[in-house]
C-alpha cells in the first residue's frame, strides 16, 4: 500500500465531552471478564466516539468526519489541549512507525483512516520513509522490521476461530505460523504481544466500529444483514480494554437483534486471558474508564 504524506490540514471540530462513565456488569460471552485484573493496577482510559455522519447506510465512509473523530478521541484520551500536541506526545521525529492495518476484503480498515494516521504522524515529525501501512506483509516490511512504535487499527467483527476479530487478534500476522494460535478459541493470542518485534511498541490502538460484523457462521462468513452503521471508533493505549469495550457492544447488539441472550461463539477467551494470563491490560469493566463522545443514540454501552 503506498504511503500518503500530504493532504489538507484537518480542522478539529468542537465537540461536547459527555463525561466519564464506567461500564458495568459482566458479559455473557466473556466468562472470565468478572475477574479482577491480575496485572494492571491503574484504570485504563478508553474513548468511544461516534458521529452518525461518519458512515452512510451503504457503508461509505465520510473521510473528513472520520479524521475529526480520530483527533477528538486522541485529545480526550491524553487530556491534551489540541490535536497537534496530542499526536506529538505519542510520536516524534526519531520514531519509525508501523501502522498494522487489516486487509480482509469484506471489512478492511478504511483507507481514509489509514491516510489520516499517516498524515498525523507526518505532522508530529515522523519522516515519510519511517512510516508504513501494512497487514500481511509486516514480517518482511523494512519499516516494521526496524520500527520503534506501532499503531494497531482494525475493524471489529465476529471470527470463526477467536470469537471476535479484535485488536489483540490483529497482531497474529507477526508470527510465522498463525494457525498455531487457533487452539482453544485463540486464547494464547496475548503471547504474541510479548515477542520482541511487538513488545512495548504499541502506542495507539484503534478499534474501528463504523459497521461492525456482529454475527457470522463458519470461516470467512460475511452478510450485510449482520452489520449496522454504529459509526464509532474505540481508541485507547490499552488494547485489552478497547477490545473488552467493543465486545460488550457486540454482545448488546446480538441480544437486541436476536431478542435473547446469544453469546458469541466461540467465546473470545483471548481478551480476558490477555489480562489475567499475559498482563497486557484491563478486561474487567470496573478497571476501565470509558469516555463517551458524540452521538449517543443506541450506544449499547
Amino acid at each position: 500500500m503506498p504511503n500518503k504524506s500530504s493532504k489538507p490540514v484537518i480542522t478539529r471540530r468542537d465537540f461536547l465531552k459527555t463525561g466519564s462513565y464506567f461500564a458495568a456488569g459482566s458479559l455473557v460471552g466473556l466468562p472470565l471478564l468478572h475477574r479482577a485484573s491480575a496485572q494492571t493496577a491503574a484504570k485504563s482510559r478508553v474513548v468511544l466516539i461516534r458521529d452518525r455522519s461518519a458512515v452512510d447506510e451503504n457503508g461509505r465512509v465520510n473521510g473528513p468526519v472520520l479524521e475529526s473523530m480520530l483527533d477528538q478521541a486522541v485529545v480526550a484520551m491524553l487530556d491534551a489541549p489540541d490535536a497537534a500536541s496530542a499526536w506529538r506526545r505519542l510520536f516524534g521525529p526519531d520514531d519509525v512507525v508501523g501502522i498494522k492495518t487489516n486487509a480482509w476484503f469484506r471489512l478492511p480498515t478504511p483507507e481514509a483512516l489509514e491516510t489520516a494516521l499517516v498524515f498525523r504522524l507526518g505532522q508530529a515529525g515522523v519522516k515519510s520513509g519511517s512510516i508504513a501501512v501494512d497487514d500481511r506483509g509486516i514480517r518482511d516490511n523494512p519499516v516494521f522490521m526496524r520500527s520503534t512504535a506501532l499503531i494497531n487499527v482494525r475493524p471489529m467483527r465476529t471470527h470463526h476461530w477467536s470469537g471476535l476479530g479484535t485488536l489483540l487478534k490483529n497482531y497474529i500476522m507477526f508470527v510465522s505460523a498463525p494457525w498455531s494460535y487457533h487452539g482453544n478459541a485463540c486464547e494464547r493470542l496475548g503471547a504474541i504481544w510479548q515477542k520482541p518485534q511487538v513488545a512495548g511498541k504499541t502506542r495507539l490502538n484503534i478499534l474501528v466500529m463504523l459497521t461492525p460484523l456482529f454475527h457470522g457462521i463458519g470461516p470467512h462468513h460475511f452478510s450485510r444483514r449482520y452489520v449496522w452503521p454504529y459509526a464509532g471508533l474505540i481508541v485507547s493505549t490499552d488494547p485489552v480494554a478497547a477490545d473488552a469495550t467493543g465486545a460488550r457492544i457486540i454482545e448488546a447488539k446480538r441480544k437486541a437483534f436476536f431478542d435473547d441472550q446469544r453469546p458469541i461463539s466461540p467465546p473470545p477467551l483471548h481478551i480476558a486471558a490477555a489480562d489475567t494470563r499475559f498482563g497486557l491490560g484491563n478486561s474487567n469493566a470496573d478497571r476501565i474508564e470509558l469516555l463517551r463522545l458524540g452521538w449517543g443514540e443506541q450506544i449499547l454501552i
